[in-house]
């Protein structure tokens, strides 16, 4: 049974120990899901076979935590089929998002795969019919224009980087709908169940696509291919899915705004790239825009 949730996302009484749990792991699973991309550029697959390589690598894990958790016991057809239409979505979420970043400048990427946190608040805001007020609408304002300064700086609109652009937009409405359906479809499912059969079903369509477009497939080196599988897809996707329920899809939005902060840090510490104080300032403004959001559920 999951927790009562409240309009931000809050948690009633005797579980809102249970709500800052999972709360953190809702945070934790975006902040691992943001370093994934220097395991993408180390891989020496093409960027849709390593998204392949992601999914399969993980499925045995994933199986394995899926069948321990229903006892061997296939979920309901109606699970199966939402699960799995979830899992299309994703796999033409990271499609794109992986045909558009080598197609346009990271920045850019970012910017527009990130759209899946302004469409899911708007998501929040219809399922609610009311605008946010109070603390909500401060946390919503101050997330938006961290992460517009976060990104703002280095996003350059030039017609050389508008196919890039137009995937990446694309990879952020498809993630839309795969965050949609599985918020959806945990509502009476465990997560690794869920997560295992929406993972199941990005695999034809991702080999297929790698395949198609003529990259290479077969991986030299195991070891980003490994990494990527584990961090991403069983810990990230995995803290992510174990939350969903809990949360509203405003909150759900909002949190994903951690990712562009992280992976400006994982820049600056990885690969040298400089953080300015625009950057500093906007990283500050997504933090404490998820602290105003959970503000209205303390007493």
């Amino acid at each position: 049974m999951t927790a009562k949730t409240d309009g931000t996302g809050g948690i009633d009484g005797a579980a809102a120990h249970r709500g800052r749990w999972a709360f953190a792991a809702l945070l934790g699973g975006n902040m691992v899901l943001a370093v994934g991309a220097p395991l993408v550029r180390l891989a020496d697959t093409g960027p849709i076979a390593t998204g392949f390589w992601r999914m399969a690598i993980a499925l045995p894990f994933l199986a394995l935590l899926g069948w321990r958790e229903t006892g061997g016991r296939m979920p309901p057809r109606a699970t199966i089929g939402v699960a799995m239409a979830a899992g299309l979505f994703f796999a033409l979420d990271l499609a794109a998002w992986h045909l558009g970043i080598v197609r346009t400048k990271v920045a850019n990427a970012t910017l527009f795969g990130n759209c899946a946190s302004l469409l899911l608040v708007l998501w929040g805001i219809f399922l609610a019919r009311t605008l946010p007020r109070g603390w909500q609408a401060i946390a919503v304002l101050l997330a938006f224009a961290g992460a517009a300064l976060l990104m703002g700086q280095s996003y350059e609109l030039a017609p050389a980087y508008l196919a890039g652009d137009l995937f990446s937009l694309l990879a952020g409405v498809f993630y839309t709908f795969y965050v949609i359906l599985m918020h959806r479809v945990r509502g009476g499912s465990g997560a690794w169940t869920t997560l295992g059969l929406s993972s199941a079903a990005t695999l034809p369509v991702l080999l297929g696509t790698a395949v198609a477009l003529g990259e290479a497939v077969m991986p030299g080196d195991w070891t980003p291919l490994v990494a990527l599988a584990l961090s991403s897809q069983v810990v990230g996707q995995g803290l992510l899915i174990w939350a969903l329920p809990r949360f509203s899809p405003l909150v759900i939005g909002l949190a994903l705004l951690v990712q562009p902060a992280i992976a400006a840090l994982a820049g600056w510490l990885m690969f040298g790239e400089r953080l300015s104080a625009i950057d500093v300032v906007g990283g500050l403004m997504v933090g404490a825009a998820l602290v105003l959001i959970r503000l209205p559920s303390r007493r």
